[in-house]
């Protein structure tokens, strides 16, 4: 399970720890990623996703999995989150068409 962000792609970065001597030892900054289970409204079920805490609380302030999915870029989304809002763009084109 690689340490990335589902939603917005946010994965691990590199830096230095630095004493009060200004040694530098290299460490790594990862994201808090939580394991979730968010509802989907148009496709009226549940997904799972492991995204950072920062996401979850963009998804919430959005409105919802579906208004952040379809605002986001799909270069920043995982392969399942891009299926997921295609899903997501059909299942609401087809309610507008009914």
């Amino acid at each position: 399970m690689s340490r990335r962000c589902e939603l917005t792609g946010k994965g691990p970065m590199s830096g230095n720890l630095r004493s009060h001597a200004e040694n530098k030892t290299k460490r790594v900054f990862r994201p808090n990623l939580v394991d979730v289970t968010l509802i989907s409204d148009a496709l009226q079920r549940k997904v799972r996703l492991r995204v950072s805490a920062h996401a979850l609380k963009s998804v919430e302030r959005t409105g919802g999995l579906d208004a952040f999915l379809v605002k986001a870029k799909d270069t920043e989304l995982s392969d399942r989150c891009q299926r997921l809002k295609r899903d997501i763009k059909k299942a609401n084109a087809e309610k507008a068409a009914a």
